[in-house]
C-alpha cells in the first residue's frame, strides 16, 4: 500500500509564494509520473503540473511561468514551487503518482489527501 502525505499549503498574499511538498511511502512500487492538481471552490479538480520519470514537465497553460514542479526519487518526493500567486489559484491541491506496483504487476494511481491554499487580494 501506498500513502501520500502533502504540505506546504496556508494563507499568502497575491503575488506571494508557497511551496508544496509531497513524499510517498510504503514498499515494492516503482514511481513514474507525479503530478499536482488544483481543486478550486466549486470546481472540478484539474491538473495543472505533471513530472515524468526523467525530469520532463508538463503545465497548464494558467500557471506556464508562474509554477515549477521538480521530483526528488531517492526521496520520493514532489515539489511544486507557486509564485506569484493569484486570488484564482485558491483552493486544494493534491499530488498523485503513477506507479507499477510490483507486487500486483500493474500500475496504480494514489492520491494525496490534498493541502489547501488561500490567496488573498
Amino acid at each position: 500500500q501506498v500513502q501520500l502525505a502533502e504540505s506546504g499549503g496556508g494563507l499568502v498574499q497575491e503575488g506571494g509564494s508557497l511551496r508544496l511538498s509531497c513524499v510517498a511511502s510504503g514498499r515494492s512500487f516503482r514511481i513514474t509520473d507525479m503530478s499536482w492538481y488544483h481543486q478550486g471552490p466549486d470546481q472540478e479538480r484539474n491538473e495543472v503540473a505533471r513530472i515524468k520519470l526523467g525530469g520532463a514537465a508538463i503545465y497548464e497553460a494558467s500557471v506556464e511561468g508562474r509554477f515549477t514542479i521538480s521530483r526528488d526519487d531517492a526521496k520520493k518526493m514532489v515539489y511544486l514551487q507557486m509564485n506569484h500567486l493569484r486570488p484564482e489559484d485558491t483552493g486544494t491541491y493534491y499530488c498523485k503518482i503513477h506507479v507499477w506496483d510490483m507486487l500486483s504487476e500493474r500500475y496504480k494511481d494514489y492520491w494525496g489527501q490534498g493541502t489547501r491554499v488561500t490567496v488573498s487580494s
